[in-house]
């Protein structure tokens, strides 16, 4: 039902029509369903459908098995690369990708790695989409690789992860795709580098939008609420829950900045000059190029301009061209800049920045993580997040292994699914607990009568023979 909310992430304008249905068919009962709907998207929806009268049922937003973590997106696809060999070396999971052609790119980059990549997009044709998905679905291991296209990893329980090479355009987007990961109830990750060609790319896709001015402003918003849980210090699922209107009092301690805090530091001088220099040049060009300004660069187009002529020239050389490139993605993150989306990505400064100029306020900024200390922090993150992994004996992880073989030979006979058969919690509690008798079978969690009978043998022979 987001559809038919024009504050709802997938609106779709001609979906308001559905408002006839009230009149023409009125004793016919109506039910609208949302995954990852706002307060202002659900009064949205009860009132274009003319549900005032209906009964309300919302559970809680909360995926607490779900690991969160958004890092800088410098050298993106090295940090996915090492995000899935630290954590994930055989499991299935989802990259999503802004674009048709990162989505192909990517999918053969991850396959020229040896792992089993599958691009999936509205360019290809029905039979490989059917053909990509059915092997996700059936096949261990398989990575997807797609655009927002992409929705049927609902139907999925085993996803272990699911990564973003481009920032989604919104929470509620961002929450129903991280959603598709973990729904066994088993640890998952959601994973997302995100650098500042995103929010460029984004917004010049929303200026060249054939939407009303009144639907960009909406996305607007949408987009700067995304980019500040991008760059928050406190605790991301404590922000997530609070978008949808579920407080929680404590911190979660199952995200990357509950379980290794970013060191912030007093940014208000840096700030001034990188604001101070956009003003001077003219708020006319990108990054790129006022940085290059303040770290006195010597450069044909700057010494045209006369810009080396300028007070800004050369004052930025205490931080690292890296450094500035952070400092810029979060003044723009946080409303003090804005880019210009005529193609050629050019600054200029927002009346929020006037008081930051004047020294009339401090900002605090992120520091720049180094890539060593991020992976050892995530690799401890990982070793804490996987308590029903981590708990067997290495014998119980070698027969976890046989009863997956098991599974998935049944599932190739039998045409579906893995999942279909047992998920891979009820395996783990099967490794776990070593059932002698079909009578201690039936006490596994996830074992009913239907399945006892039908797989029940098979698998206690697996555990008697371990």
């Amino acid at each position: 039902a987001h559809c038919v909310s024009q504050w709802g992430h997938d609106f779709r304008p001609e979906y308001q029509q559905l408002s006839v249905l009230a009149e023409r068919f009125p004793g016919i009962p109506r039910i609208a369903l949302t995954a990852t709907a706002d307060l202002r998207t659900r009064q949205e929806i009860i009132q274009q459908l003319r549900l005032q009268d209906a009964d309300i049922y919302i559970n809680s937003f909360d995926r607490p098995n779900i690991h969160y973590t958004i890092q800088q997106g410098q050298n993106a696809r090295q940090q996915l690369w090492r995000f899935l060999e630290e954590n994930h070396p055989q499991d299935a999971g989802i990259v999503y990708c802004l674009s048709r052609k990162k989505v192909e790119d990517t999918a053969a980059w991850l396959a020229e790695q040896g792992r089993k990549a599958l691009p999936y997009h509205a360019g290809l044709d029905a039979d490989t989409r059917r053909i990509h998905q059915q092997r996700f679905l059936r096949e261990d291991g398989i990575i997807i690789v797609a655009t927002i296209a992409f929705g049927m990893g609902i139907d999925k329980p085993d996803v272990r992860f699911v990564a973003h090479l481009s920032l989604p355009k919104s929470i509620e987007a961002y929450y129903q795709e991280t959603g598709r990961a973990g729904r066994d109830g088993l640890p998952a990750n959601a994973w997302m580098a995100y650098g500042l060609q995103d929010v460029i790319t984004l917004r010049q896709m929303m200026q060249e939008s054939t939407a009303s001015e009144q639907q960009k402003r909406v996305e607007h918003h949408k987009l700067q609420a995304m980019l500040g849980l991008c760059e928050m210090t406190a605790c991301r699922r404590q922000a997530l829950l609070d978008y949808f209107g579920e407080p929680t009092p404590e911190p979660c301690g199952n995200c990357d900045n509950c379980q290794h805090p970013p060191e912030v530091w007093e940014a208000a001088t840096a700030a001034q000059k990188a604001l101070s220099c956009v003003y001077r040049t003219g708020q006319r060009f990108g990054v790129n190029y006022i940085i290059d300004v303040l770290l006195g660069k010597s450069d044909f187009r700057i010494s045209q301009f006369r810009h080396d002529q300028l007070s800004t020239y050369g004052i930025g050389k205490e931080h690292s061209e890296s450094e500035w490139r952070n400092i810029f993605r979060q003044l723009i993150a946080l409303g003090y800049l804005n880019v210009d989306v005529d193609g050629h990505g050019g600054l200029r400064l927002t009346d929020k920045a006037r008081p930051l100029l004047r020294g009339e306020e401090g900002l605090s900024l992120r520091k720049e993580q180094k890539r060593e200390r991020v992976r050892k922090e995530r690799n401890r993150a990982e070793r804490a997040e996987k308590p029903e992994f981590a708990a067997l004996s290495a014998e119980a992880k070698a027969l976890f292994e046989a009863l997956r073989n098991l599974r998935l030979r049944l599932a190739q006979e039998q045409g579906v699914p893995p999942y279909v058969i047992f998920h891979d919690a009820t395996l783990l509690h099967m490794a776990n607990e070593r059932p002698q008798t079909l009578t201690e079978m039936r006490g596994i969690t996830g074992v009913g009568e239907r399945k006892l009978a039908q797989y029940g043998q098979a698998f206690l022979e697996v555990v008697l023979g371990a």
